[in-house]
């Protein structure tokens, strides 16, 4: 298992569209992806739990993931909450 705190740097947070697209983005990974925000552990490849979750900008998540392709399903994910949407 590999994990990593980050502060998401997306300006309007993971609302619905970024949230679908880094949804659909890890539901490409084999591995078991998730966001812990606020003590909530959540499953990062769920648009309801994602969207649920209320990640605004500024948030400290810790993204991690468990399984055969962990660091690069990690370091897809950290990238793109880092990153700003278009």
């Amino acid at each position: 298992m590999v994990s990593k705190k980050v502060t998401v740097n997306l300006k309007q947070g993971l609302h619905m569209r970024p949230a679908s697209v880094f949804v659909n983005q890890m539901a490409t990974f084999a591995s078991e992806i998730t966001i812990t925000v606020s003590d909530k552990t959540l499953n990062a490849k769920s648009i309801m739990n994602v969207l649920g979750a209320g990640i605004k900008f500024g948030t400290e998540i810790v993204i991690s993931a468990n399984g055969s392709d962990e660091q690069t399903a990690l370091d897809t994910a950290v990238d793109f909450v880092m990153t700003e949407f278009e």
